[in-house]
């Protein structure tokens, strides 16, 4: 009997959309169910960005578009990496890809052998691990937990390093806890990195404009770390263009070479109507991001006060992202009639099939200890949501 390759029976599916997916199920059967398992903006895309998309179509910019992206592109993205993170490159350093993702992919791809280890603190991102053992690597998970705000202390990482390792993924503002890493602590990670010749930071920045504590900081800023990082990036979150689907990538230029060869074997270039809008994204007035950001933060701090108001959750004060990550395993062991709630997952479980609240459990991020709120949602959807996991919380003996 014909059987899936190896190399995808590894993989575990994405826990993120399994939820999701299992929630639109149950509203497709009349269930008001309220999705707060999806990090995604629910804005609409600016105005003037759309604009921009349709005068793209009107323009006929209808044929493949070059594999690294559009050179204008690549300039604004360069021009928006001096402008905003104080980075110089150049724009054969930068290259344009399907989301950010892709752009993760590519990094790992490019850079990970058979036996490669690569670091990666939890909670994490839950395609970090998958990505890497997609690329035959394996991933080395180090735990930071609720006690250390989710970060990576130095000498996790010193002490986590082996003559195999060769990626640290990084992700500040963090998926899923909302943990921000502050410039010092960023500087006491590099001095460590640069110890090692052939160690390199992925530096997933994509939340990097939704963050409550002023400007966002990259590992790429301090000296002798440029080389060390690929910082990967994107449009979906700051400028709610999901469905754009458009990333990007700052890194050597050999790095960026590779992953242009590499994209240009599976996917080649990225949208071509998608990078029109993104430059004017990028070029483009920018009211609409800090108007989005002083939305999540409005939103953090109701969601915050709920759920400190919630029996038997603690939560910590995420510094950026749109996601809560409260510990919730006080509630192991307890049931409710047949249902026993034994891990987060099962937490999960019945917070979507009682409460009607699709969350995601921690066992999907690397901490069964937690479970992932993503409040990308209105107010009138946070209080209403809490509402229905205080009531279904109660009912556990």
């Amino acid at each position: 009997m014909a059987q899936l390759s190896n190399r995808l029976n590894r993989l575990a599916p994405s826990a993120t959309l399994a939820m999701s997916q299992k929630s639109n199920e149950m509203k497709a059967q009349g269930i008001d169910v309220i999705n707060m398992s999806v990090g995604e903006p629910d804005f609409n895309t600016p105005e003037h960005i759309q604009k921009a998309g349709k005068k793209a179509i009107d323009e006929n910019y209808s044929k493949y578009s070059p594999v690294p992206g559009y050179p204008k592109l690549r300039e604004a993205i360069v021009n928006k990496l001096k402008r905003e993170n104080h980075l110089d490159y150049q724009m054969s350093e930068v290259m344009v890809s399907t989301g950010a993702k892709q752009a993760v992919c590519n990094t790992i791809l490019a850079l990970i052998n058979d036996g490669d280890e690569v670091i990666i603190p939890a909670p994490y991102w839950v395609s970090y691990p998958q990505m890497v053992k997609l690329a035959g690597g394996i991933p080395i998970i180090v735990k930071t937990g609720f006690d250390q705000d989710f970060k990576m202390k130095p000498e996790q990482l010193e002490a986590a390093i082996t003559p195999r390792t060769k990626m640290l993924i990084l992700c500040s503002p963090s998926n899923p806890s909302g943990s921000v890493y502050s410039k010092g602590e960023l500087e006491s990670l590099a001095n460590v990195i640069k110890k090692y010749k052939d160690l390199f930071v992925l530096s997933d920045e994509i939340y990097e404009h939704i963050n409550y504590i002023g400007q966002s900081n990259s590992i790429a800023q301090f000296s002798g770390m440029k080389e060390h990082t690929i910082i990967c990036n994107g449009v979906s979150k700051a400028y709610a263009m999901t469905g754009w689907r458009l990333g990007w990538m700052a890194a050597p230029e050999w790095i960026v070479k590779g992953c242009n060869k590499l994209q240009g074997q599976y996917t080649s270039g990225a949208s071509s109507i998608s990078q029109q809008a993104a430059i004017e994204a990028y070029n483009g007035n920018q009211e609409n991001v800090e108007e989005y950001r002083k939305a999540f933060e409005h939103r953090r701090d109701l969601i915050i006060q709920l759920l400190k108001e919630t029996p038997g959750l603690e939560v910590n004060l995420p510094e950026g992202a749109f996601y809560v990550f409260p510990k919730c395993c006080s509630y192991f062991g307890k049931s409710s009639g047949e249902r026993t709630i034994n891990n987060s997952t099962d937490f999960a479980l019945y917070l979507l099939e009682v409460a009607h609240v699709a969350t995601v459990g921690g066992d999907a991020f690397g901490d069964p200890e937690s479970f992932r709120i993503s409040y990308a949602t209105s107010e009138d959807n946070i209080k209403e949501a809490m509402k229905r996991i205080k009531e279904a919380l109660a009912e556990l003996q």
